[in-house]
């Protein structure tokens, strides 16, 4: 068994991932990154990039390349979709920019990878290495100590756990298994040509009913056009081997407007997801070990926050160590302190935000749709907390 060391490793090569190693390099540190696939890929088609995270690729001096592949959409749009009824639109405007000082952007997660992946490339501090599959991580006094399925063993003075949902780093601290929503999803992006409803290039378009949602919005310059069609399956929450099949995904999209049901024909049911999250945890390090990502805070989908978060924790653990560069320890207890409640919070209010997208509950139903109703497109009052820029943001990634 031959055993490797490096100061600090990072697990995971997804957009997280690159995204840490990326802002690690800028702050001054020499990084090993493993990926346990053969190549650097994303399973999934479209992103939404909130204002925070647009900021986030600012700080890491991409945002030009971010913007020109993206599609920068006019509003988003919220519809019924059983009756067909628009509730409500938030403008991404003029105002909107005023606000919060970048745009909102959507893109293929493809793309948004392939430029953290050329950046960490380019980078000199940045080592990247595929087909490393992580088995187990452990700590000594010394350091952590990292097993691949090969045998090898890597010590690091710091390991950044960035391996999703399922984390090996994360079982140091919570051994837990992830919490099923009773959702699954099929996902995909098409040719915009190949599209079988009209559609609006410049928005984002929500469609939300009892048990069901259709997210769709253009990706890749409008060339393609992104779906994710989400509904409760019972199968699965049940234990039987038939979810996610065509039969269920027509029944419980049955009830829905003819639009719908049109733009669903086009979904891609040759696989489904389940969708899982997680329960916040009070502290995401170990003397050598730190999470990142969905590793710390894995959330549901319905505040479009997953990777948007796990940028900013890129950016914070950069920072916090440029701060306490001698100090790990203390530096992960900073990156805890700033980022921790905010991905908390995205976590817990995901959830009822997702109930709400999702009820069957006639008196819910009827407020929620008054409620939209009544809302003018530019009160971005309920966003602030999520898009604004904190003063941690403005911290440069070195002291």
């Amino acid at each position: 068994m031959s055993t490797t060391h490096v100061p600090l490793l990072v697990i995971g090569g997804g957009i997280g991932g690159l995204g840490s190693a990326l802002a690690l390099a800028r702050a001054g540190r020499t990084v090993h990154l493993v990926e346990q696939a053969p190549a650097f890929t994303e399973i999934g088609a479209g992103l939404q990039i909130g204002p925070n995270a647009t900021r986030a690729f600012d700080r890491l001096g991409l945002l030009a390349e971010l913007s020109d592949i993206a599609v920068h959409p006019r509003s988003a749009v919220v519809n019924d979709a059983h009756t067909g009824e628009r509730l409500t639109t938030l403008d991404f405007g003029p105002k909107f920019l005023a606000r919060y000082g970048y745009p909102y952007l959507v893109a293929h997660r493809s793309d948004i990878l392939n430029i953290l992946l050329q950046a960490c490339k380019r980078e000199p501090l940045i080592t990247l290495e595929n087909n490393r599959t992580v088995v187990n991580v452990e700590e000594s006094s010394k350091y952590a100590l990292v097993t691949f399925a090969d045998g090898t063993v890597y010590t690091a003075d710091i390991v950044v756990g960035a391996d999703g949902i399922k984390s090996r780093v994360r079982q140091l601290l919570d051994k837990s298994e992830p919490v099923f929503s009773g959702h699954v999803a099929h996902r995909g992006a098409i040719d915009i040509a190949d599209v079988a409803t009209e559609v609006n290039h410049d928005d984002v378009v929500l469609w939300m009913g009892p048990g069901i949602h259709l997210m769709q919005y253009p990706v890749r310059r409008g060339e393609l056009y992104n779906q994710v069609a989400v509904y409760e399956s019972p199968r699965y929450s049940a234990g039987r081997d038939d979810w996610g099949h065509q039969d269920e995904f027509d029944e419980m999209f049955a009830p829905a407007c003819a639009e719908v049901r049109n733009a669903i024909a086009k979904i891609d049911m040759s696989r489904a997801w389940p969708v899982f999250d997680r329960d916040p945890l009070d502290t995401w390090s170990t003397e050598h070990t730190v999470l990142i990502g969905d590793a710390a805070h894995a959330m549901l989908q319905y505040l479009g926050q997953g990777a948007c978060q796990a940028l900013e924790d890129a950016l914070g653990l950069a920072r916090a160590l440029g701060g306490f560069p001698d100090d790990p320890a203390r530096a992960f207890k900073t990156y805890e302190s700033a980022r921790i409640p905010i991905t908390s919070k995205c976590q817990t209010v995901a959830r009822p935000w997702g109930r709400t997208w999702h009820t069957d509950d006639p008196a819910l139903l009827a407020l929620r749709n008054r409620v939209f109703r009544m809302r003018a497109a530019d009160d971005y009052s309920d966003l602030d907390w999520l898009y604004a820029e904190r003063p941690e943001d403005v911290a440069p990634l070195t002291v």
